[in-house]
């Protein structure tokens, strides 16, 4: 698919209800989830800099441009784009990136309200929407739809205010944004009322997050159109890293793969464009 098919594709998919996007750390993550049936994929901010041996938030806008179009040329399917914060406090630095993202073959991606300096880090409400208004109209202005995510991050650093979450969600959908997202959304009241707040606008919800029971058909009968997993498939991969490899240290032995599949297994799916066979769960 060229851009403007994987961009009305991704349109479509907000239009027919709720759907997975899960989010890749590279290029080899997101040839499997896209072999495996997925619809489209997301990046995710945190698994990408965990590849690259960093926290969160430690890579800059080249960095990020660069990992981005690893993954437009990685599979066919509609990518939307993590970038945190558009790398810049002022409203002109987010309407930049996301031009500079769309020119690489991105069709969505997501600005959120957060600034990463732990002594401020949420911008004021006025300042927020104003960031997603000068968003919004560079994206307007591309030769194809692009979906716009504007993100309320209250919860991610300890200000569980939920009112303050529906008012800046309610004005970024005001302002234009395609998709609002609360990141740390646990219960299904707290899902309810934000999607019930936000109408008609779609909402996505992210999971992976400990502490939230919520399946995609409880999501789906709430409303929600969109449901992420941010760095939560790089962490349990990086998890079964760590669990092998201490099993080697604490015991000397090597059955840590016992239960993966084979070299060649892995060698005949990537050489299929990551096309794998089925697992048994």
């Amino acid at each position: 698919m060229n851009t403007a098919e994987r961009a009305e594709r991704f349109v479509e998919l907000h239009r027919a209800g709720c759907f997975v996007i899960p989010n890749p750390w590279d290029r080899g993550s997101a040839m499997l989830l896209a072999g495996l049936g997925f619809a489209a994929l997301a990046s995710s901010s945190a698994g990408h800099a965990y590849s690259r041996g960093l926290p969160d938030g430690a890579l800059g806008r080249a960095e990020t441009l660069a990992h981005l179009q690893d993954l437009v040329g990685a599979t066919s399917l509609p990518l939307s784009a993590d970038l945190e914060n558009g790398f810049g406090d002022a409203p002109e630095a987010c309407a930049d990136t996301l031009r500079a993202v769309a020119a690489l073959g991105v069709v969505g991606g997501s600005i959120e309200d957060a600034t990463g300096r732990a002594d401020g880090p949420i911008y004021p409400f006025d300042h927020a929407v104003a960031r997603v208004r000068a968003a919004v109209a560079a994206v307007r202005a591309l030769p194809f739809p692009f979906v716009l995510t504007a993100r309320a991050e209250n919860l991610l650093w300890g200000r569980p205010d939920l009112d303050d979450i529906v008012r800046r969600l309610q004005a970024f959908a005001e302002a234009g944004a395609d998709v609002v997202y609360a990141p740390g959304l646990k219960t299904a009241d707290e899902v309810a009322r934000v999607v019930q707040a936000v109408a008609p606008a779609p909402v996505n919800v992210l999971m992976g997050l400990a502490g939230s029971p919520l399946d995609l058909p409880t999501l789906a009968t709430l409303g929600v159109r969109r449901i992420s997993v941010g760095s939560s498939l790089a962490r349990a991969a990086y998890a079964e890293l760590l669990r092998g490899a201490t099993g080697i240290l604490a015991t000397g032995r090597f059955d840590h793969a016992r239960q993966a599949p084979s070299l060649a297994q892995f060698n005949a799916a990537f050489g299929a464009g990551g096309r794998f066979p089925p697992l048994s769960l």
